[in-house]
């Protein structure tokens, strides 16, 4: 038997690249943490007929969804098939507090918040091998070929330390400092980024490496600051990544402004997050009164949103 009195909800925390992106593709280390701060949440009912969809892009019968949420139509599908159940009778509800097209990890959290909806509408427990593979339906349609990583951000509690080929391996996060993202309104160009770096590469490859291999050794610093809790060189850190960020061509004016904004507000360190030219940036603030007075500064400065939490016990 299954619910059908009330409904079942599953949900799912954006994510965040702090350190190596872009460096990650040639091989150095990067690391993800789960940002609750943005969420997800879906929620299951009970309807007579065709399952019918909620979401702020589109409101009717799944079946006619647009092409773009050919992701989630197909997640929806593996899980039911899954489970056994006939694509009938309910409706899904998305709510949903993370940007797309943002380097967050929208398209995972949404399918990780499906996935175990549906577990739980049907009152069947879920392994987290089950969810990630179930996840990975929609980020092969969503990415092409996923790395699974947006998949277990979203899904789990600690960071990822990670290197291309290699298993993800967690380690724990408890500093005594806030992080804030702001949104630039911008989506971020990843693909225009790595072919710049590309083109960069080609035409002069030393510099470039040189930039890829110091981002590498700065993922590696800030893994160990983390470790031993010490926000000061975990900013500093920051810094010097959103510079060689900038000379890879990876950033771009509004990132930039952003970025000196929240150092002259405050912070122990700022720089971009994500795929860049776009997207969001991140800062780091050793003090709660801190984080929210950069918040209303880059607010001020014309980010489009901001989100801040603690990276330890608030």
């Amino acid at each position: 038997m299954f619910n059908i009195n009330q409904p079942a909800t599953g949900t799912a925390n954006g994510k965040i690249i702090l350190m190596g992106e872009h460096s990650v593709v040639y091989g150095e280390p990067a690391i993800a943490i789960p940002f609750p701060a943005t969420r997800v949440e879906v929620a299951v009912t009970s309807v007579e007929g065709p399952v019918q969809l909620d979401c702020v892009y589109y409101q009717g019968n799944l079946s006619a969804a647009p092409k773009q949420l050919a992701n989630l139509i197909a997640v929806v599908e593996s899980t039911l098939n899954e489970l056994n159940q006939d694509l009938k009778n309910f409706k899904l509800t998305i709510d949903s507090t993370v940007p797309v097209e943002r380097g967050m990890g929208s398209s995972a959290a949404v399918a990780i918040a499906m996935v175990r909806a549906l577990f739980a509408y049907f009152s069947t427990n879920l392994t987290n091998d089950v969810l990630l593979a179930l996840a990975n339906v929609s980020e092969t349609i969503a990415h092409g070929n996923p790395s699974g990583l947006d998949a277990a951000m979203t899904s789990g509690k600690q960071p990822l330390y990670y290197i291309k080929g290699e298993p993800f391996v967690p380690f724990p996060l408890s500093m005594s400092a806030y992080l804030i993202v702001a949104d630039t309104g911008l989506k971020g160009q990843t693909r225009d980024a790595v072919a710049s770096i590309a083109q960069l590469n080609q035409e002069n490859p030393k510099l470039t490496m040189d930039a890829i291999h110091q981002l590498g050794a700065l993922a590696k610093q800030a893994k160990l600051a983390i470790e031993a809790n010490i926000p000061v060189t975990l900013g500093l850190v920051m810094d010097s990544a959103h510079e060689k960020l900038s000379f890879l061509g990876v950033s771009n004016d509004t990132l930039n402004h952003l970025v000196k904004t929240a150092r002259t507000n405050g912070a122990l360190g700022a720089k971009l997050t994500g795929g860049g030219r776009g997207g969001c940036m991140i800062a780091l603030a050793a003090d709660k009164d801190t984080a929210t007075r950069i918040s209303a500064a880059l607010l001020a400065a014309g980010a489009v949103n901001t989100w801040t939490h603690p990276l330890g016990d608030d």
